[in-house]
């Protein structure tokens, strides 16, 4: 009985994996912190003022927009399968759709 040989990414296809994540993880932190300054300073800062929202749903909108693009537009870099709902702030450890290991082979 044959086990199938693990496939993993080439060097280069680890290289866009990897700064997929730094992106992802900058913008979350930045977000993270844009929003809870925005929230907490919101009437402060003449963005709503009581009951009313004003400006700031949109604010609020403009700033996870990127967050979900940036979760569409991950994809495998072995077969092209979009795996970005699989991934939080970093990408998976395996693509389910071709079971290749999203990291490169790692020299014994």
């Amino acid at each position: 009985m044959d086990t199938p040989t693990p496939t993993y990414l080439t060097p280069e296809q680890d290289q866009r994996i990897r700064r997929w994540e730094r992106w992802n993880r900058r913008y979350f932190i930045f977000a993270f912190i844009t929003l809870i300054v925005l929230l907490v300073f919101s009437s402060q800062l003449g963005v709503s003022s009581g009951d009313e929202w004003g400006a700031l749903g949109p604010l609020l909108a403009a700033f996870i927009a990127p967050i979900i693009v940036m979760q569409l537009r991950l994809s495998c870099p072995a077969c092209g399968e979009r795996i970005g709902w699989q991934a939080k702030l970093q990408a998976p450890d395996q693509c389910r759709h071709c079971q290749t290991f999203l990291r490169a082979r790692q020299s014994p």
